[in-house]
């Protein structure tokens, strides 16, 4: 049986053990939150930012970094409710939309990046930007919902079909009946897809040579390119998957409620590089910080505790996780040389 030392156990374990503490306080201190109930609520409140999360995943893996997830997201919720609402089209119609969207979107960042030489993060924050700006501009900054008064001052006839909404808001019996919405039934299909590809197939195996070491892999005659834009892509179109969950949630397509959403998924993110000491990015540790985060945050929330100190805490526990993540693996892996 192979034994750790203490510096190893911590890196290894030590987030899953922090993440067994606070469920076990937070239980003690409101038993409430252990109730199904409690449970399928953190499930639903991390959904969207964990999409967006494996999303940036598949990104880092390529050594890449996307931040306009968030506003792709936002992008998918505001074009969803257009093509409903001002187009009068149907649900179908309005995810097929969104999808091409957040694809052409991740084309546009790939190409930037790879073709044109623009530092990752530069692409991204610009398309962020330009993303921003778009979405307002054919309702003048207005959000979109049923019946609203349309720039030349008629009425938008057109409204969100029962099937799209359905995606937001249906729950189907686990244990108890209505218990555990659809968009956490995704978040788990999707969670297990990324990991799949990533961990099981050919193609994930090459992106994270790629990662690790670009040249090398082109050297090997890897289509390195293809491959970076190919991360971006798979960040768009789940972005998008995000901001159509959103936007069946509210029933509307309103124009500032996706602020928080690339923040918690970048934290989700990182967190996951911690998880099991894996150093690196990976689905089932994005999952992970996902989850860490929603349990953090309801914790909070039970105890009551002031809204405006939880993006305080989620830093500072982001911060912890990658110490342990690079800072004590970085010294474990110089005591074992």
């Amino acid at each position: 049986m192979k034994t750790f030392s203490p510096t190893e156990f911590a890196i290894r374990y030590g987030f899953l053990l922090l993440m067994a503490g606070l469920i076990l306080v937070f239980s003690v201190l409101k038993p409430a939150f252990m109730s199904p109930q409690s449970a399928v609520f953190i499930l639903q409140s991390v959904a969207i930012t964990g999409i967006l999360a494996l999303g940036v995943t598949a990104t880092l893996v390529v050594d890449g970094f996307d931040l306009s997830i968030g506003a792709v997201a936002t992008s998918a919720m505001m074009l969803s409710a257009y093509v409903m609402v001002i187009w009068e089209m149907g649900a179908v119609a309005a995810v097929l939309f969104c999808l091409a969207m957040g694809a052409v979107v991740g084309l546009i960042n790939g190409l930037l990046i790879v073709k044109m030489k623009v530092p990752d993060l530069l692409a991204t924050l610009g398309m962020m930007f330009l993303l921003v700006g778009l979405q307002r501009i054919p309702t003048q900054g207005n959000s979109i919902s049923t019946g609203m008064v349309l720039t030349d001052g008629t009425n938008a006839t057109g409204g969100f079909s029962e099937g799209f909404l359905m995606l937001g808001r249906h729950r189907i019996d686990f244990i108890l009946p209505d218990l555990v919405p659809l968009s956490v039934v995704f978040l788990i299909a999707i969670a297990v897809l990324v990991w799949g590809f990533l961990e099981l197939t050919r193609h994930g195996r090459v992106m994270y040579a790629i990662g690790s070491n670009a040249q090398a892999a082109r050297l090997a005659g890897i289509n390195v390119a293809g491959y970076r834009i190919l991360a971006y892509m798979i960040s768009g179109v789940l972005a998008s998957v995000g901001g159509i969950l959103l936007s069946a949630r509210l029933g509307r397509g309103d124009i500032a409620s996706g602020n928080n959403l690339l923040l918690d998924a970048v934290a989700a993110a990182l967190i996951g590089f911690a998880v099991l000491g894996a150093a690196k990015p990976n689905a089932f540790g994005t999952a992970i910080g996902a989850l860490f985060v929603g349990i953090l945050l309801q914790g909070l929330t039970m105890l009551n505790a002031p809204y405006y100190t939880q993006d305080f805490i989620k830093g500072a526990v982001l911060v912890v996780a990658l110490v342990f993540t690079f800072a004590l693996s970085g010294r474990a892996g110089r005591g074992r040389g």
